[in-house]
């Protein structure tokens, strides 16, 4: 088994979509895309590191009421234009503005495209039927009427003839999505860029996966969690994390060789050159926490068949493009299912130097079989992070690095790049030399998240050039 362009030598950027240049709200599909594009090939920056795509739920795209849809909030209107759409006026730029004149367009040369959307995408009309019901009662699926809730036939078909408008604009708006980040893709890997893409390990209980699929899932008979998604009590919290994700019926998805499963990495790999898995651990054991627990201090370890289901995938496929997210308290049954796999890990200089010299970030404990981060966008930007050290890290930090002259974050940049590990990521809020008013994401709370956008003007005109020279230096 070959693993590709992960056994390749580069670095890259963890920036959202959102994050992009918007006067008019988040970061879209449009011209800033491209020109991000052209900023990370002039920077000799080879990956592109992207968070999940799918719609969401409260702003984080790690709550999505769907595994496989896109973010249509993500699509560029004016971008449109390309695919044979009229340019709008200022005041009629809305997608539902195209989806009617496309309706009227019976010759466009895209009908034929949308067609064959359809009918290759077998998510696609479970999805679109769960989206026109959620809006329309705007209430999580538990609670719509019964025989909706229980998908009857009749009554689903029913629905969907009298909101076939509104079940009609989520197929198009799909498809859009579809169409503009593929050529996204298609633009970036033309420049050496990758696409790295993201996949929670759990879905959301409010999505259109469980509500299809109740049989994948440890359900109660009303459709509520038996057991939810968690992580134990450790060193940073007493009483552990409670997630609320359903668990996996894991009997039925081996009865069913795993067939769900394959479908949602296949697709991720049809949107992204390699895939990071979060929460990769849960493929050998995922806390189950009682539904009815507070807090995730009662719950245990049930082991997951996490060889026979990465087995069944790499049956369809040559090789496994996948990052193991295996951070926190790792047990050897997880790294020997990662080394079986020959998929790398993740390690964070940002945890390298509050222990000893065995702590396995520390850069001469890596391994070629690793990606290296400055930071996640889980993580405060480098810089917040050295301001807020105690003075022993920060010495040993300093000791570490020879006392360098050059200001933080440069040399926790330099040190992800002279490192072993053949993936060097960093968020662009790094580069950017930006402190923790930027960061992305504070974990464990819910008020300023997944918001932060850069403008070009925060960008040195020497950026470009000076991490250019960092990528050749160091052999990116």
């Amino acid at each position: 088994m070959t693993q590709g362009i992960l056994f390749q030598r580069r670095a890259g950027v963890i920036l959202h979509p959102t994050s992009l240049p918007n006067s008019k709200g988040h970061g879209r599909l449009g011209n800033q895309a491209y020109y991000w594009v052209d900023w990370l090939q002039q920077a000799g920056l080879r990956v592109w590191q992207c968070l999940p795509l799918t719609p969401v739920l409260d702003g984080s795209p790690y709550n999505s009421f769907s595994a496989f849809a896109g973010n249509i909030d993500l699509i560029d209107i004016p971008q449109m234009t390309s695919l044979g759409f009229p340019e709008l006026t200022e005041g009629e730029q809305t997608l539902l503005d195209q989806f009617f004149w496309f309706k009227s367009q019976p010759q466009h040369k895209l009908q034929k495209g949308l067609s064959d959307f359809i009918h290759k995408s077998s998510w696609l009309e479970d999805f679109c039927l769960f989206a026109t019901i959620h809006e329309h009662y705007n209430l999580p699926w538990q609670h719509w009427p019964l025989p909706l809730r229980k998908r009857d036939p009749e009554d689903l078909q029913n629905f969907k003839k009298t909101h076939l408008e509104e079940f009609q604009f989520h197929q198009f708006s799909q498809f859009i999505f579809s169409l503009q980040w593929q050529a996204i893709k298609e633009y970036a890997n033309k420049a050496d860029v990758m696409l790295f893409g993201d996949v929670p390990f759990f879905v959301s209980l409010d999505s259109a996966d469980v509500w299809c699929h109740r049989e994948l899932f440890k359900l109660k008979a009303d459709a509520s969690a038996a057991v939810v998604a968690g992580v134990p009590p450790d060193y940073f919290s007493s009483k552990g994390q409670r997630w609320g994700n359903p668990l996996y019926q894991w009997e039925y998805h081996i009865n069913t060789q795993f067939d769900w499963w394959c479908q949602r990495i296949n697709h991720a790999l049809e949107l992204y050159d390699a895939v990071r898995i979060d929460h990769f651990r849960g493929f050998a054991a995922c806390w189950e926490i009682p539904d009815h627990e507070p807090t995730a201090i009662n719950g245990h370890w049930v082991n997951s068949p996490g060889e026979a289901l990465l087995q069944a995938v790499l049956k369809q496929r040559k090789d496994l493009p996948l990052v193991a997210e295996d951070l926190g308290i790792i047990t050897e049954d997880v790294t020997l299912l990662r080394q079986h796999f020959q998929l790398p890990g993740m390690r964070i200089l940002q945890f390298a130097f509050d222990s000893d010299n065995k702590n396995p970030y520390l850069p001469h404990n890596h391994t070629l079989d690793t990606v290296i981060y400055t930071g996640t966008h889980d993580n405060n930007t480098t810089l917040g992070w050295f301001k807020h050290l105690s003075p022993a890290v920060a010495k040993k930090l300093n000791d570490y690095l020879a006392w360098p002259s050059e200001p933080m974050p440069w040399p926790l940049i330099k040190l992800a790049m002279a490192s072993p590990a053949r993936w060097a990521m960093m968020p662009l809020q790094d580069l950017l030399m930006l402190d923790e008013a930027h960061r992305m994401n504070t974990p464990g709370t819910i008020d300023g998240n997944w918001q932060w956008q850069f403008q070009w003007d925060q960008f040195p005109e020497d950026l470009a050039a000076k991490v250019k020279a960092l990528t050749d230096l160091y052999n990116r």
